[in-house]
């Protein structure tokens, strides 16, 4: 079936695509066997991470999904128990690999916008009875993707950290959008990233490349995560084209971050002066807008529909929630273009 080409793609940051600039770079990179120590560009690019993060080592990883999955795996055994946003990543959209992989299970809190705190936790641990699963590990999601891209206040990681150690657990970051919280808070990576055992961040979202995540920890901790990558099918072999692609990322596509952090204000503030659109500006923190369809002549699935047609995409949530996801291939005047687009829909409808 033929599908509608799509000129203005706002479905998510995934959606970008390496530059002529990244493709050179990925095209000069210099590799080797990556199994045997030997590909110096991925080598390179997991000393860059693991600086930028503060931490003893770094693993490069073909998916930000796979960082996930050998974090629980590591810190996790069967019938262990990880606590986590009811909006996390690792719940909604992994295939429930912390139960198939890890083995755990997951107790979930319902936080404030995909955020918690650290009463919150306390409140969801298990105190040691036999009948009861061991509570095992924290996961945070910085920034929070169906809380709207909201920035985790580094007040609140660092109280749950203080209760995670008196409490025996450990305290995982999935730092998909990491760099976007950076950005907009003027907080170092490693600030954030100080708190947990274990943190990632994803290169193939608002750092524009085509593939990748780089995981985070301690020598120990990423000396069993090549246990997993091996046994996941994570290893590769000349990944310095791909580790390439991140370098360039780091030195030339974190501080433009705060472009799309600028187009998402901007759609969110035109949002709100549509009629039958409900969205509040001021939660908008870095690049993801969430926003609810409230006129009942249109739902946002059928939003969405329309908006394809005319070769715009972006995504709905559910019956009456839209997601919109600003990034590097999307400018100023394609957002003026959706946003004119999604006004004269939900006029006529």
């Amino acid at each position: 079936m033929k599908k509608n080409r799509i000129d203005i793609d706002l479905f998510s940051d995934t959606k970008t695509r390496p530059s002529q600039e990244m493709r050179e770079h990925i095209f000069r990179a210099e590799v080797g066997d990556e199994q045997s120590d030997e590909d110096p560009t991925t080598i390179e690019l997991c000393d860059r991470v693991a600086g930028l993060l503060g931490k003893e080592r770094a693993l490069f990883l073909p998916s930000g999904t796979m960082c996930n999955q050998i974090a629980l795996a590591v810190h996790c055994g069967p019938g262990d128990e990880v606590i986590a946003d009811e909006t996390a990543h690792i719940i909604n959209f992994e295939v429930g690999g912390v139960a198939s992989t890890a083995g755990a299970m997951v107790r979930t809190i319902k936080g404030e916008n995909g955020i918690f705190t650290a009463a919150d936790v306390e409140g969801s641990l298990r105190h040691g009875f036999r009948h009861m699963p061991k509570s095992r590990l924290v996961v945070i999601e910085q920034t929070s993707n169906l809380g709207g891209g909201t920035i985790w206040p580094i007040r609140n990681i660092e109280e749950i950290e203080v209760l995670a150690r008196s409490s025996g657990l450990g305290i995982h970051m999935d730092g998909a959008r990491l760099m976007n919280a950076v950005v907009a808070s003027q907080i170092s990576a490693s600030d954030y990233a100080k708190y947990t055992d274990s943190v990632w961040i994803d290169l193939s979202k608002g750092l524009g490349c085509p593939i990748g995540g780089v995981l985070a920890g301690s020598h120990e901790f990423i000396e069993k995560s090549w246990l997993w990558k091996q046994r996941l099918g994570g290893s590769m072999r000349q990944s310095g084209m791909m580790a390439a692609a991140g370098i360039f990322a780091l030195d030339n596509n974190i501080e433009r971050l705060e472009d799309d952090h600028k187009n998402a204000r901007s759609f969110a503030k035109k949002l709100s002066e549509i009629k039958g659109i409900e969205i509040n500006p001021s939660l908008v923190e870095t690049n993801i807008v969430i926003c609810k369809v409230v006129s009942k002549k249109i739902s946002a699935k059928e939003l969405v529909t329309k908006l394809s047609k005319i070769g715009i995409r972006i995504g709905a949530l559910t019956e009456r929630e839209l997601r919109i996801v600003t990034h590097l291939d999307v400018n100023e005047k394609q957002i003026e273009k959706a946003v004119e687009a999604i006004s004269k829909i939900m006029l006529t409808a």
